[in-house]
């Protein structure tokens, strides 16, 4: 055997990787849904970001943010094509130094209108699992997004915001 492998992990015994398998399941799942929702011409990700604003009402980005833990690039990515298309507009919040999302009356328009597309993927997801199932995996889901740093009452930033100058407690409200 070459010395390159001779140090390597023994798969047939290690375990599978949580995340690995949870990134892998992501694509396929967000794969589904984009499919589902092609006719209504909006991705999962701008869809779950509509419903958020069409929930929670206008949001300062940093807010926005967080809800759907997403760091600013991943939110900007999928907040842009919708600002650009009239969905979304974003204006200068309460004071200078903020900006707020709010869905505009289109948006709410393509919200209604890619809603039953979500839906009929929503049912394929739980035609395949089972409801039990569906439910319970909504359940751990909801317990793995208590993991991320935002969620967490541990004041340390995590590695991967770590030197990006913020320094907030966990669930303090940025201002």
């Amino acid at each position: 055997m070459p010395a390159i492998f001779s140090h390597a992990i023994d798969v047939a015994v290690s375990p599978a990787c949580a995340c690995g398998r949870l990134r892998r399941a992501t694509r396929a799942l967000t794969q589904l849904y984009d499919d589902a929702m092609a006719p209504a011409g909006l991705r999962v990700t701008q869809f779950s970001l509509l419903r958020t604003l069409a929930r929670d009402g206008p949001l300062r980005i940093s807010e926005l943010a967080e809800r759907l833990l997403l760091d600013r690039t991943a939110l900007s990515r999928n907040l842009d094509p919708l600002v650009e298309r009239g969905y979304v507009e974003v204006a200068p919040g309460d004071d200078a130094r903020t900006r707020e999302a709010a869905m505009t009356k289109k948006g709410t328009t393509a919200l209604r209108a890619a809603t039953p597309h979500w839906e009929r993927a929503q049912k394929q997801v739980a035609s395949r699992l089972g409801r039990d199932k569906l439910d319970a995996l909504i359940d751990v889901l909801g317990e793995l997004e208590s993991l991320h740093p935002s969620r967490r009452s541990s004041t340390r930033p995590s590695p991967r915001m770590a030197g990006r100058g913020s320094r907030l407690i966990p669930n303090q409200k940025q201002r």
